[in-house]
Formats: structure tokens, C-alpha cells, sequence
């Protein structure tokens, strides 16, 4: 080690050394960062699973029959046939999946209408095929949805993955809030249709029911008691016709329980010609009631019928009515898409003639936007939510960690030193070791062939690595203030001989480490942390021994106090090592 405490102590004795070393720092450090915003290097909540299967979720257009959705459905089916790595799958018309992962927080188990529908598609294992889940996901969607879609104008499809972190309704979700009903499904279309413009995002859709026209039966009950009937038979005879009822029992000696007989049209009579105001009187017509008198009388004589609007599911939320916009990103991180739609829509909005206001302050909400209609006076909101409120929420707690961190270290070595100045070269040395961890991430961007994304593991990684960062340059420290003050080294030659003395062991730890962290990078999961940790590792050795003692040697803290009277000729100097 004797030529690397020569290298060290020749960096320390000369001044355009030193200053040559800490610019080097400066821009490998303003470098590392600027890879994020330029991304270089991006950052995600967690990056995407592999799993064994994924879903399908069918929307036609509100009102859409049950034939017109399995008619999208039986398209998609037939592109997911072709797939060789898919087992089998299953579809749930008119209903959602039985809850699963994904399907918790989705609204899966409230789906129950003609135009829903969802397919479970297991596949092969994920360790005997090649194409992970995700990727299989981004190859099939888009010939998918331009193929099946146009079956039924207004058909949204969506692929639904298995969540690798927390489940959320979206990637990326808009609450468009306001009091105006009218106005907010406006505003909702008008947002949808920016995401759909934004690069990345995919399955776009607001979840709101559309508004159409349809035919409702008013009971006459004049007509009724005329005819010798009752109002709860025209119920019945509608509700049993189109729905079925059970209508007897059967015993069964087989059976522990009654067996229900059940009773209903068959789909081809209950099925209309088309959707006019004749077709439905022409069905009418063919239901009979039998009244007190034996008589027939038919259905379409004792009803009115009127066409209304339909009435929408109303969504609120904290007092205030709401309606989400759902996307889905596209091999993307949630946050860049975001700022993206986010700027879109501040501009469009601008030209309408809003006035756009943002969220004031560093808060939760901070992307938010708040709009007042100039006509009107009346306030919306757009509200972001989904996996990138998630993704932010968690990057900021791991800052606000990482920070807190940074003080409670700072006040122990105050404390231990009682000095500013050693203090901040310790804090110095363990945050210079974000520079590893970026390059890191960046370099394992390259060799893999997924984007490598800056997770929320990754920043648990760099948080854990300011102990071990901090453990190098208390060694150093110490062991320098000891050799100046029990042999008398001069803080040059003493900081040189305490790096090169401690730098075995410092390198030992960091192998340790990098051994014991190289299982964790090929985790789907956790291999931000792994990477983090190796990266920043061998970054935290390098400023240990080159850039903290040049830290050391221009600290004040570092000088012996004038009453020392111990002084040596450095070349009868001598340690063991």
C-alpha cells in the first residue's frame, strides 16, 4: 500500500491536485444527476412483474347488448388463440373476474351489466418461456385494439396486468371534480382525449356511463283495474319474460334442498328486431295476461310507454361529485407521461379560456390543477391519483427518510467531534455515493434489455448505503487524528498513511457487499436495491479514499492544537500495518 499512500499524499501536497480532484467530483456528481431529468435514467415506483397471467377488460358503450360485446370478446379470444405461450383462458360476460390481485381496487366485482366483459388468460410458467408477461402485454395490445375495438364503435379494451406493487385503480387516474355534472363529463372527455394524445399512455377511458335514450313501462292502472288485472301481475309477467324468476320447487331424494324451476324466455324470443319504438310494441304484443275472467288481455294495452334518458352512475368523493380518467402506461414510468399531459392540458385549457391554477406549495397534491370557468364563476378540479400519486408519495417519504438521515448523522458527529466541519465531510462522503447509484442504474440500463428503472427499492439502497459510507470516512478520520497526535505525524502524511492503511479493509467490505448484493440485482423487484448497492458501494470506496482526505486535509478541525509539542521527521516515521 506504500505507492497508493504516495499517490494520496502527492494529490494532498499539491494544490492544482486537489483542485483538479474535487472539480472531477463536482462534475461526476452534476453529471450523475442530470441524468434524471434528462431521462437518462428513469425513475418508477417498481418496475414490471413477470407473472403468469394477465386480463383482458372489455367496455362497449353504455346500452350495448350482450351479443354486440360478445361479439368484441370472441375477436379477442381469436388473436389470443394464436399465442402459443398461453395455457388457456376464460371469459366472464356481463360480469367481472372473481377478485384477484388486480382486480381489488378495479371495480371488478361491481361489474354487472351486458356491456362489460373480462378474460383471464393464463400462460406458461414464467421460467420456461423467454417473453415476460409485461412484454407479451406491449406486443399484443396494439394490434388487439385496432382490430376488435371497431367491432362495436366506442369499445374500450384494456389489458390489466398483475400489480408489481401496490394495487391502484390506474397508472395514471384524473378525478375531474366539480358540483356541475354536465359540465365535469365535459371536462372528463376533454381530458380523456389529451391522454390519448400523450406518448406512452394506452387504455385511455372515463369511467362514466354514457347517456342514451331509452324506453321505459309506466304501469295505467286505470287501464289496469279496467281490465280485471293487477298492477304487481304486469310486473311480473315483464320481470319473468326478460330476467326469469323461479316460479316451483322440486324435491329431489338426491338433493339435500329444493331444486328451483325456473322459468324464462329463450334468448331468441326474448331478442328485438332493433331498437325502434314498433319493435318494442311488437313484443308487448305477444305477452298475454290472463285476468279474473279468464280473458287475455295483452301487455301493450295496459302500459305507457315513454322514452327517457338514461341515468348515469353518479360518482362522489369527499362531498363532490367526481368522475376518474384511467390510463395505463406503455413500458413507462407514471411520471413523465404525467408532466407531459399535465403541461397539454394547462395550455388547452388556457386557450378555452379557463383560468388555470396550479397547487400551491410542495404538497401531495402538488400537481393538481384547479380551473374556474370564466362565464360561470364555477371551480373544477383535476385531481392526478392512481400509481403515480403512489410513485411520488414514495419518492418524497424516501427523501424526507433520506434527509432525516442526513440531520441525525450530522448531530451525532457534531456531538462525537465537536465539529461543523469534520461532520460535514462525513455527510459529503456519504452522499457522494448517489453518483455510483445513478451511473449504476445507467449502465444496467445498457446491459439489460428492459428499461432499468430508478425504483423506490433503488432509494432504499442509497439510504442504507449512508452507514457504510459514513463507517469509511470515520475510519479515515480517526485513524489520522490518532497517528497526528500519539506519533506525530504531519495531517498530510498522516491522512495519506490512514488511506492507504485503511483502504484493505474498505475494499474487503465494499467486495462483501457487492457479493452479497449481486443476487439481489437480477431480481425482477429488487434488483434496484442490488444495483444500488454495488454501484454505490464502489462509488463510496473512491471518495473514501481520494476525496475525503483532501476534505480532511483543508479542515481546521484536523490541525493540532498549538501545545502539542510532538513533532517528527517524516522519514524516520514507521507503522505497522
Amino acid at each position: 500500500m506504500k505507492k497508493f499512500e504516495n499517490f494520496v499524499y502527492a494529490i494532498l501536497d499539491k494544490k492544482s491536485n486537489k483542485t483538479l480532484v474535487i472539480l472531477l467530483t463536482i462534475l461526476a456528481l452534476l453529471a450523475a444527476v442530470a441524468m434524471l431529468p434528462t431521462k437518462i435514467v428513469k425513475a418508477k415506483m417498481l418496475p414490471g412483474k413477470s407473472d403468469n397471467t394477465f386480463s383482458v377488460y372489455i367496455d362497449t358503450p353504455t346500452g350495448s347488448s350482450k351479443e354486440q360485446t360478445y361479439k368484441v370478446a370472441s375477436c379477442v379470444l381469436d388473436k389470443l388463440k394464436k399465442e402459443p405461450q398461453i395455457l388457456n383462458m376464460e371469459l366472464y360476460a356481463g360480469m367481472g373476474i372473481p377478485l384477484d390481485y388486480a382486480g381489488l381496487v378495479k371495480g371488478a366485482g361491481m361489474k354487472n351489466s351486458e356491456n362489460v366483459a373480462e378474460i383471464a388468460v393464463n400462460l406458461t410458467d414464467k421460467h420456461e418461456r423467454d417473453e415476460t408477461s409485461y412484454m407479451m402485454v406491449h406486443r399484443l395490445r396494439p394490434g388487439i385494439k385496432k382490430a376488435c375495438e371497431s367491432q362495436v364503435p366506442g369499445t374500450v379494451i384494456k389489458f390489466i396486468e398483475q400489480p408489481a406493487g401496490p394495487p391502484t385503480l390506474a397508472s395514471v387516474v384524473v378525478e375531474v371534480t366539480g358540483h356541475d355534472l354536465k359540465k365535469i363529463r365535459e371536462l372528463a372527455v376533454e381530458v380523456a382525449h389529451i391522454l390519448q394524445k400523450t406518448p406512452k399512455l394506452v387504455d385511455v377511458d372515463v369511467m362514466m356511463d354514457d347517456i342514451f335514450e331509452k324506453y321505459e313501462l309506466v304501469p295505467d292502472k286505470e287501464k289496469i283495474a279496467r281490465s280485471g288485472l293487477s298492477v304487481e301481475q304486469v310486473n311480473k309477467i315483464i320481470y319473468l319474460a326478460f330476467e326469469g324468476m323461479a316460479i316451483a320447487h322440486k324435491n329431489s331424494a338426491s338433493e339435500p334442498d329444493q331444486i328451483q324451476i325456473f322459468l324464462v324466455l329463450d334468448p331468441a324470443t326474448k331478442k328485438f328486431d332493433n331498437k325502434s319504438l314498433e319493435a318494442l310494441k311488437s313484443k308487448l304484443n305477444t305477452l298475454n295476461l290472463m285476468n279474473k275472467k279468464g280473458m287475455m288481455v295483452p301487455l301493450s294495452e295496459v302500459v305507457q310507454i315513454k322514452k327517457v334518458p338514461s341515468n348515469p352512475m353518479i360518482m362522489h368523493k369527499d362531498l363532490h361529485r367526481m368522475i376518474n380518467v384511467i390510463a395505463e402506461t406503455d413500458e413507462e414510468s407514471q411520471v413523465y407521461p404525467l408532466l407531459e399531459a399535465r403541461k397539454k392540458m394547462i395550455d388547452y385549457f388556457k386557450k378555452k379560456g379557463y383560468k388555470v391554477e396550479k397547487e400551491p406549495g410542495m404538497n401531495t397534491y402538488m400537481f393538481d390543477l384547479h380551473l374556474t370557468d370564466p362565464k360561470t364563476g364555477e371551480k373544477y378540479l383535476l385531481r392526478w391519483d392512481g400509481e403515480m400519486k403512489v410513485t411520488l408519495d414514495t419518492f418524497r417519504d424516501l427523501g424526507g427518510a433520506f434527509i432525516g438521515a442526513l440531520v441525525l448523522i450530522f448531530l451525532l458527529l457534531v456531538i462525537y467531534y465537536k465539529s461543523y466541519s469534520l461532520a460535514g465531510i462525513v455527510l459529503a462522503g456519504s452522499f457522494l455515493s448517489i453518483i455510483g447509484v445513478i451511473v449504476g442504474h445507467w449502465v444496467a440500463d445498457l446491459v439489460t434489455r428492459d428499461t432499468f428503472f430508478l425504483t423506490a427499492t433503488s432509494l432504499i439502497g442509497f439510504i442504507a448505503l449512508m452507514g457504510i459510507s459514513s463507517r469509511n470516512s470515520l475510519l479515515l478520520i480517526d485513524f489520522a487524528k490518532s497517528l497526528m497526535e500519539a506519533k506525530g505525524f504531519p495531517k498530510r502524511r498522516a491522512i495519506a498513511v490512514a488511506s492507504a492503511t485503511r483502504a484493505k479493509p474498505i475494499m474487503l467490505t465494499a467486495v462483501a457487499i457487492i457479493l452479497g448484493s449481486a443476487l439481489l440485482a437480477s431480481d425482477p423487484i429488487f434488483g434496484g436495491l442490488g444495483v444500488a448497492l454495488i454501484s454505490g458501494t464502489v462509488a463510496a470506496v473512491f471518495v473514501s479514499l481520494i476525496f475525503v482526505p483532501i476534505l480532511m486535509d483543508n479542515a481546521k478541525a484536523m490541525d493540532l492544537d498549538d501545545e502539542n509539542p510532538i513533532h517528527h521527521d517524516p522519514k524516520d516515521i514507521s507503522i505497522t500495518r
